[in-house]
Order: C-alpha cells, then sequence, then structure tokens
C-alpha cells in the first residue's frame, strides 16, 4: 500500500501541473487517457484522472474500507487496458501515468508496470491495516517492489535527460542519423522485417519531432516506413507499410516496439 499511494499522489500532482502549465502546442493530445478522447475534452480528462487518484490514495491512506481497495485494483486494472490500447492505436503517443515526464511511446515497460501494480493492490485488498500503519512499518516485500518499479519506469531515463539537456526531446539535437540506422538495425522490429526489404540501406530519411523515419522498398514495391524514437539506449521502433497502390491512404503500424 505505501508504494501505492506514492504512486496515487505522484500521478496526481504531475496530471495538474500538466494541465495548469499547458505546455507546448498539442501536448495533452500525446499523452495517456487524453488521447483517447475529442481535443476540448483532453484537458478534463486529465483532471478527473488525478481526482480519481487522489481520492483513492487518501482512502488508502486512512481506511480500511473495501471500496478503495477494489477502487485502485479496478484503476490500476483498467490503466493497463488504456496502454494496451493506446499501443496499438497511437503508437506514437506516452502513458501520461505521471504527465508530460511520461512522453515516451507506451512500450512493454510501462504495460508491466501497471500489471505489477494490479497485482499489488489485489495484494492489498486483505491488508487488514490502513496505509498509514503500513507506511510507518516497512518491510522487504516494499523495498523489493520498489526496485522492481523503478526498472519498469521508462520515466527514470527520461527525467535523467531532461536534468542534462534540460530542453524537450523535440527540440534537442538528434543522435547523427548514422547511429539512428544502426539503434534501428538492432531492434526486433527491424530483424523482423528486414527479409522483406530490397536493399538494407533506406532511400529516404527525415525527423520530425522526436522521431526519425526511414523509408525502404519491399519486393511488392511498397514503401517500407520505420520510425525510431530519438530519446533513450534502447528507443521504441515502428513500422507501417504505405502500398504503391494507394499511397494516400493511412497506414497501419505495427505494435512492436525494440
Amino acid at each position: 500500500m505505501p508504494i501505492l499511494i506514492v504512486l496515487l499522489v505522484l500521478g496526481t500532482v504531475a496530471k495538474v501541473s500538466t494541465v495548469r502549465s499547458g505546455g507546448e502546442p498539442g501536448a495533452l493530445s500525446r499523452l495517456g487517457p487524453a488521447v483517447l478522447v475529442p481535443g476540448r475534452m483532453q484537458a478534463p480528462a486529465l483532471m478527473v484522472c488525478a481526482a480519481g487518484e487522489m481520492v483513492l490514495a487518501t482512502g488508502l491512506l486512512l481506511s480500511t474500507h473495501a471500496i478503495f481497495r477494489w477502487g485502485t485494483v479496478t484503476f490500476f486494472a483498467l490503466s493497463t487496458y488504456v496502454l494496451l490500447e493506446l499501443r496499438r492505436r497511437r503508437p506514437d503517443a506516452g502513458c501520461g501515468c505521471f504527465g508530460e515526464v511520461s512522453s515516451a511511446p507506451v512500450g512493454l515497460r510501462s504495460i508491466g508496470r501497471t500489471l505489477l501494480l494490479t497485482g499489488m493492490a489485489v495484494l492489498s485488498v486483505w491488508a487488514p491495516v490502513t496505509g498509514w500503519d503500513a507506511v510507518t512499518r516497512p518491510s522487504w516485500l516494499m523495498i523489493a517492489g520498489v526496485i522492481a518499479l523503478l526498472a519498469l519506469s521508462p520515466e527514470i531515463e527520461e527525467m535523467i535527460d531532461r536534468v542534462r539537456y534540460r530542453a524537450p526531446c523535440e527540440q534537442r539535437r538528434a543522435p547523427a542519423e548514422s547511429v539512428t540506422l544502426a539503434r534501428l538495425k538492432e531492434s526486433g522490429t527491424w530483424r523482423a522485417h528486414r527479409d522483406e526489404l530490397t536493399v538494407a540501406d533506406p532511400y529516404d530519411s527525415w525527423r520530425e519531432l522526436c522521431w526519425r523515419f526511414f523509408v525502404f522498398r519491399n519486393h511488392e514495391q511498397d514503401d517500407v516506413v520505420f520510425a525510431v524514437y530519438l530519446s533513450g539506449r534502447h528507443p521504441a521502433v515502428r513500422m507501417a507499410v504505405v502500398s504503391a497502390e494507394d499511397s494516400g491512404s493511412l497506414p497501419e503500424y505495427t505494435t512492436v516496439s525494440a
């Protein structure tokens, strides 16, 4: 419960700060639950999520009532579903779990974290004490949980990058194109599709915000576009195929990340 309470409070503060600061134009459209609602409802959606987190955190801290325990289980289970939907429908969007800090594309680590938190919430349902009592008596299990969550949190790398560069990803100097291409060719997405390509070198490349795009041709003479995220040692990699017969249609993105 101490871990759940701290993360719920941090999530509340980060979401409220993100909405109040406004961020860059369109920033909310790339964060968590805001992605799945119309533009005018994006800020209210984040605020409703933040309010729900604060209610659950307060209930866990001060009460043993089952409604707060099962409410927390439901919240993290729904969060897992939302992240899976984001990964499928908007592979460029961040989870928004901790506001703008969670702007990196949703990957397996973020999904694994919400699954772990859902499991922790289930274990807390039958705890005979309040969250406050649990906070004052930390256990080795809590320490193990903290270590696991740190390992599953891509925000740690993002915060380190922000401290080092003190600028959003899209405003930083990108790695050399050859470096990004090498990272692409180290990814599982590349290995899964390289046999479909006619040559191993792209015929076009460009940068857009936090992504660098590489375009190849496959044996059907369609364009195969790989997008490599420019932040992190193991960046997310997305792939789309644009048919030569219908280049005006929207590509379907894979849901595989490096």
